[in-house]
């Protein structure tokens, strides 16, 4: 979600500034032409003052000063006017000693010129005919008071962009987190759920999220539904093949197969084996018993009960414990730990005389699991075959081999390695090292 909101927020600076950039210098390039418009339209109004005020003398034309403005008369005012015909020209008395340059062509000059006491003028130039001879008027006014407010604005105008800038983030972050808190929401509901804190989704959810979330809490019933009716069918394949079984043992125990003794002890073998590994698989499915969907691994309550439900199965003779650190959480499916670890204890608990332990260890990279046993062992040159699923190497004991080799395929699934060393009782030690999710 933060990074959601990170995008939204440099996405909407970057159109802001855009945008407001865009939209103050058009603003003042707009009101800048206006007012030079406006100044202008006073330039000219001055201009035609001045030729009014050109008349006929004795020695030709001259400029009744009486109908001059004052400020022409004031040296460096900031009004100032030339004024060319024939081979001559005036200039007002306000330039003091200096000069206004001519514009080549009639009309405004828009771009300042430079002029007494670095002042920047605007300048207009107008073209008559009077009195016979044809006059050229130049008025220019100081252009800087203005620049100056131009100047004094666009500051104005920056720290007042950026101040909404700020306050339009702030409320942009405040809407946008109230508009994603339901996402939020859901975000932290699916991680509640993956812990096996909540079995559904609330649907109190804004409009656009229903269909969502309706379409997650029906996959999340119709998961939890089908793994229900798993288990329940499971359970009731095993009590109903509990009594055709006790027939089926009854018989090959029974004088009927005197004369077949071969046959009788391959039956009771094979009858053997199916009720054996039927009833492991029945106390695993009453072990798993019912879980929310997503559930993790709670080690300090999951590992005593599936200790003492080994215990149950295989005799109270061994010795089972564990080591685990106090709280720790398993990042994985609990049923899929299950199914790994009751797999390794179950296969230690078999060749074990009489120790069997569990240790859970939690390192910087992940955790390491181990399973260790004081049976016979494995031979080192014989350690890889045995991982192989099916592979057993004596028959003599209960179970088909397919323990360790359902074991590797988890590991692998996970990112894991699975190793098989020697125990400190000399028996085998099974490792498992898994990454962190």
């Amino acid at each position: 979600m933060r990074s959601i909101q990170r995008r939204l927020s440099l996405g909407l600076v970057s159109v802001l500034l855009i945008v407001g950039l865009v939209l103050v210098q058009t603003s003042l390039w707009l009101f800048e032409q206006g007012l030079q418009r406006y100044l202008e339209a006073g330039l000219r109004n001055d201009s035609e003052n001045l030729l009014v005020a050109l008349v006929r003398g004795p020695q030709g034309i001259q400029l009744d000063e009486r109908r001059l403005s004052p400020a022409y008369q004031r040296p460096f005012s900031g009004h100032y006017f030339r004024i060319d015909f024939a081979d001559t020209h005036w200039r007002s008395r306000s330039l003091w000693d200096k000069e206004l340059p001519l514009l080549e062509q009639p009309g405004l000059h828009s771009n300042p010129q430079l002029g007494p006491e670095g002042q920047h003028l605007l300048v207009l130039r107008s073209d008559y005919r009077r009195l016979g001879q044809s006059i050229s008027i130049s008025v220019a006014q100081d252009y800087t008071p203005v620049q100056e407010s131009f100047r004094r604005m666009r500051q104005i105008g920056l720290g007042l962009g950026l101040a909404g800038l700020l306050l339009i983030l702030l409320l942009q972050r405040v809407t946008v987190r109230r508009a994603l808190r339901p996402l939020e929401n859901a975000r932290e509901q699916i991680a509640q759920l993956q812990q096996g804190q909540r079995s559904q989704l609330d649907a109190q959810v804004p409009e656009e999220l229903e269909p969502l979330v309706a379409q997650i809490n029906h996959l999340l019933a119709h998961t939890e539904d089908s793994l229900k009716r798993s288990r329940n069918a499971l359970g009731n394949l095993g009590h109903a093949l509990k009594t055709p079984l006790a027939v089926l043992l009854s018989l090959a125990s029974s004088d009927k197969l005197d004369a077949h003794p071969e046959l009788r002890k391959v039956l009771q073998a094979q009858l053997e084996q199916v009720q054996q590994r039927l009833n492991r698989e029945l106390n695993r499915a009453r072990l798993a018993g019912d879980a929310l969907p997503g559930a993790l691994f709670d080690c300090d309550a999951e590992l005593p009960g599936l200790l003492a439900t080994l215990n149950m199965i295989h005799g109270e003779h061994l010795d089972l414990s564990y080591v685990a650190p106090a709280g720790l959480h398993l990042p994985w499916d609990r049923e899929d730990l299950l199914e790994l670890l009751g797999n390794l204890l179950d296969n230690a608990c078999k060749w074990a005389d009489a120790e069997v332990r569990l240790s859970v260890a939690q390192t910087p990279e992940g955790f390491v699991l181990a399973v260790e046993d004081d049976g016979p062992g494995i031979p080192e040159t014989q350690r890889d075959q045995v991982l192989s699923r099916g592979t057993r190497l004596d028959e003599q004991t209960d179970g088909h081999g397919l323990g360790l080799g359902i074991v590797r395929d988890i590991v692998e699934a996970w990112g894991g390695q699975l190793r098989l060393e020697e125990s400190q009782w000399g028996g085998l030690r099974v490792v498992i090292e898994l990454p962190r999710i």
